[in-house]
Formats: structure tokens, C-alpha cells, sequence
């Protein structure tokens, strides 16, 4: 039940994560507004690393920077295995 939860939840943060990285790609094309990158992280790191990921390279987006660069597959990374976990309790 509890890795059900978990994939539930983990597979909203990511849409809405994949989301935020367009919304922010699309406005730092036309020169507004930006999501800050706190929140692209903070998304990221609850539960949504998947969808980050994916909207780093579906967009071209914070592929460069360091923190997103390593800091996003580092959370997949650990998403990945508190669901390992989780799996196997």
C-alpha cells in the first residue's frame, strides 16, 4: 500500500515539476518573470526529480548548472531508492 502511495504521489510532483521547468523555459525565452530555482529544487526534491530530469531535457533547461546538473539525478537517485525500500518492507 505504501509504495502505492508513494508511486501516486511521486508521479504527481513529477508532472507538476515537468511543468515548472516549461513554464520557466517558455518565460525565460520571452523575458519575464522567471520560477525561481528554490523552487525548481524544492519540486525536485519532493518527489518530483523524475519530471525534473525530464524537463531538463526535454526543455534544454538548467542542463549547465552544476546544482541542477548533479543536484536533480542525485535526488532521483534517492527517490529511487526509498521506493527500493519501501518495496521491500
Amino acid at each position: 500500500m505504501h509504495v502505492q502511495i508513494f508511486l501516486v504521489l511521486t508521479a504527481a510532483m513529477s508532472i507538476f515539476t515537468f511543468c515548472l521547468f516549461g513554464i520557466d523555459k517558455r518565460r525565460a525565452r520571452q523575458g519575464r518573470w522567471r520560477v525561481p530555482e528554490r523552487t525548481l529544487l524544492t519540486a525536485c526534491a519532493l518527489l518530483g526529480a523524475a519530471g525534473g530530469l525530464a524537463g531538463m531535457r526535454a526543455f534544454h533547461h538548467k542542463t549547465r548548472k552544476p546544482r541542477f546538473r548533479f543536484g536533480v539525478p542525485a535526488l532521483l537517485a534517492l527517490q529511487a531508492a526509498l521506493l527500493a525500500v519501501l518495496a521491500l518492507r
